[in-house]
């Protein structure tokens, strides 16, 4: 476990010295093991692990109960990626990611409520009801992408925009193991190298691509040499103060112009791939349970908080049991809101002015004229 010297209020940085093993680098020097966060930024990434967590079990609960229909792809157990990465990140970067996207919607800003509502095909989702789990979308966030591995081009073209503007920001462009294989994954890198793009590209391997582990699927399963002429890091994804160091220096590398990297953030869910997944034919229950009493990302910040005087027993009981009623009351306001509207149907698809004159329906009377 991490080593930290804490101060005596809220703002005072504290310095954690992170694990030797938190980090394997490819062609690049390690970024220093120390972080720096104070009180109350480490209380608020653990709220949020907290709250996000809880956001998906009220999930796994509305779909088992027939509320949420369709494709549900839950974050238990990778909540120290988002959270970590988004700690070490502003709103003026950028993050696209795959369909498992609900905690990344959660830290880029979306409300609980909108993101069960959107689960629900509720008019207050954040996308109108119409994206449902695998398409949710916040400024500054790209989505929620549901092709595999189609995401991954479109983070550097996003990373293009900002160099070609001159804007000193970077975007992280996301996608699971299952992904790593495909062809657009290296053409993308390619290009990010080519042009020197503050791009980072992150391979988010839980270790399975659906039902098939990463070993049977990949040559080489070390997803952070893979970028070849692109630097690459292996990051301890269950750790969500070595995702934020990771993240906080391959934002200064990628704005310095030293061009792309490659991440690999190791992380496990725990849960199947989708709700249609027991998560049990192709792993035992003995794998999951030991990662959860070994390496699980609340549990970890949990330890660093109380062994460094941030908070005590008392007041993390008080933010586990306050992060229920949030989850609890945003799951009524959801399931009370109102299905959308049929002419949401034809909203969000063309450029206003671009519109073509109709669009055909099966028959007539379905058509949309505008």
């Amino acid at each position: 476990m991490a080593q930290a010297s804490s101060g005596s209020d809220d703002s005072e940085k504290i310095k954690i010295t992170l694990p030797e093993s938190s980090f394997e680098m490819y062609n690049a020097e390690k970024p220093s093991l120390e972080v720096e966060l104070s009180k109350a930024e480490l209380l608020d990434m653990y709220t949020k692990m907290t709250t996000m967590r809880r956001m998906e079990m009220a999930a796994d609960a509305m779909y088992k109960a027939k509320k949420i229909r369709g494709f549900c792809h839950l974050c238990n157990g990778q909540e120290a990626v988002s959270v970590g990465m988004e700690a070490a990140i502003t709103h003026d970067d950028h993050v696209i990611t795959s369909y498992r996207c609900h905690g990344f919607t959660y830290v880029r800003g979306g409300s609980i409520k909108s993101i069960l509502a959107e689960l629900m095909g509720r008019r207050d989702g954040i996308s109108k009801g119409k994206g449902g789990s695998m398409h949710m979308f916040s400024p500054s966030f790209y989505g929620g992408n549901g092709i595999v591995g189609a995401q991954v081009p479109l983070g550097a073209g996003i990373a293009f925009t900002q160099k070609y503007l001159g804007i000193p920001s970077v975007t992280f462009a996301l996608y699971g193991d299952g992904a790593s294989n495909q062809g657009q994954v290296f053409e993308a890198y390619n290009m990010a190298k080519l042009w020197d793009l503050p791009c980072v590209f992150v391979c988010e391997n839980n270790k399975y691509g659906m039902g098939t582990s990463a070993n049977r699927s990949s040559a080489s399963t070390k997803y952070f040499t893979r970028g070849d002429y692109i630097p690459g890091i292996y990051v301890n994804g269950m750790d969500a103060l070595a995702v934020y160091r990771a993240c906080e220096w391959a934002k200064e590398w990628t704005t310095s112009g030293k061009g792309p990297l490659v991440m690999e953030l190791a992380t496990y869910r725990y849960g199947g791939h989708s709700m249609s997944d027991p998560g049990t034919t192709y792993r035992t229950r003995e794998e999951i349970q030991h990662m959860r009493s070994t390496s699980d990302p609340i549990t970890g910040m949990k330890q660093i908080i109380l062994e460094h005087g941030v908070a005590t027993e008392a007041d993390l009981k008080a933010i586990d049991k306050e992060a229920r009623k949030i989850v609890d009351e945003a799951a009524k306001e959801a399931e009370a809101s109102p299905e959308p509207e049929l002419k949401e149907f034809y909203t969000d698809i063309y450029i206003p002015g671009t519109e073509p004159k109709v669009i055909r329906g099966r028959v007539p009377s379905e058509s949309k004229h505008f």
